[in-house]
Parts: C-alpha cells; structure tokens; sequence
C-alpha cells in the first residue's frame, strides 16, 4: 500500500510522459519530369551543338587510337554500329517528339514516323565525325564492318544509304533472319567473334549503346552519347 501510494506521489510530481516508438523516416519521392520537359531537354542538347561536341571528342580519341594501333598488327579492322553511331536519324525522332516509334509509315511533315520505314527509305544522314573515321582507317589498310541491329530485309536500302553517305566498308552485318535476341549483345558479340575467326584483329568497336560493345572481342571499345534511347 505504502509504495503504490509512493509511486502515485512520483507520478504525480513529475507527470507521466508515455513513450512512443520512432516514426519509420518517410522518403521524399525523386521528382520526375514532365514529358514536355523531357523533350525540351533532348531538344536543347543537341541543337544546342552539345551533343555533337561530345560525339566527336569520342570519335577523336577512336581515330588516334586506330592511328597508332593500326600499323602494329596484322589484318586490323574497326567494327561500327549504324545507327546514331554511323548515320543519325534525328530527323525521324523529332517529328515523333523523340518517341522511338519502330512500325508503321512514316509522315516527315506530321508524323508519326515508323523508324524501319524510315531506315527503308534510306533517310539516314552521315554523322560526320564517324565519316572521318572510316575514310581514315581505309587510308591506313584498316577493313571496316557494320554490325547493325536492323533486320535483314533492310539490307539493301542499308547499304545504299550508307555508300550514298560517303562511307565504304569490307562487310554489313544484320540480324539474321527469323532470329530474336533479347539483348544486342548476343548477336553483335558472336558477330565480333566471327571476323576474329577469319584472322581480323579488331581494333575498336563504337556504337551508342553499351549493348553494342560489351561482349569482348575489340581491343578497345567507344561508346558514343544517345539522348533519346536505350537499347538492352
């Protein structure tokens, strides 16, 4: 009795404060952009000549190296991606608002614009730092190769818009009919290999995707800026 009348004395002198458990930390969600300024921010980075600043400070660096590797080996050869890596096709993506937009026709005054139809059309225009590349390594015996991810039945309008554009070239590989890869990398990498297989050291491979170059089989490889997409 004496201490429960004791410890309603305490209680009563110095209040009674209930103990609560912390409060979990509530994270601030990341702000996302609207589309409007997604656009916005694509749009400015490359007509802004950033995006063709950058381009070329990655080329530059793969023609110095093909300079001072080339005359060292035997049976050099770069290997190139096509797309937005050779030839752009910003053309097609403005007027989708840089949506990539594979299928359907392609309406260059309205849009939207079917990027394979684009590629048939042959619209691709030469990056020009890309250009260089090429007609410098053919200047020091190097063999160049494309290796696209575009499907085969636009070889034939590939090719022609590429030598329409200036480059020359030993080889174009696409993918191989009827074939889907999940990844880029599980046709560009054995595709490597291949020209390996016929005595090609293979100096460099640039492309704008990282799909384009992981898998070995280049010595050394460029990896190029792409605003707009990404690939696997």
């Amino acid at each position: 009795m004496k201490r429960a009348l004791a410890l309603t004395i305490v209680l009563a002198t110095f209040g009674c404060t209930a103990v609560r458990a912390p409060r979990p930390a509530v994270a601030t969600p990341a702000a996302v952009p609207s589309l409007y300024e997604t656009q916005r921010q694509i749009t400015e980075y490359i007509d802004s000549g950033r995006y063709a600043r950058d381009f070329a400070a990655v080329v530059d660096q793969a023609i110095a190296w093909v300079e001072e590797r080339a005359p060292q080996v035997r049976r050099p050869a770069i290997v190139l991606d096509i797309d937005e890596t050779s030839l752009s096709n910003w053309h097609a993506y403005r007027v989708n608002g840089w949506a990539r937009i594979l299928n359907g026709p392609c309406d260059l005054e309205h849009g939207p614009c079917g990027i394979h139809t684009w590629q048939g059309m042959g619209g691709g225009i030469a990056l020009e730092p890309t250009r260089t590349l090429v007609a410098r390594a053919r200047a020091l015996g190097v063999a160049v190769f494309f290796v696209t991810g575009r499907p085969p039945e636009l070889r034939a309008s590939t090719e022609r818009n590429l030598r329409e554009q200036g480059f020359t070239f030993d080889g174009v590989m696409l993918l191989p009919p009827g074939n889907y890869f999940p990844s880029a990398v599980d046709f560009k990498a054995p595709a490597r290999r291949a020209l390996e297989e016929r005595g090609y050291t293979i100096l460099l491979s640039m492309g704008d995707q990282q799909s384009d170059l992981d898998g070995g089989s280049a010595e050394r490889t460029f990896k190029l800026p792409n605003p707009v997409y990404f690939l696997p």
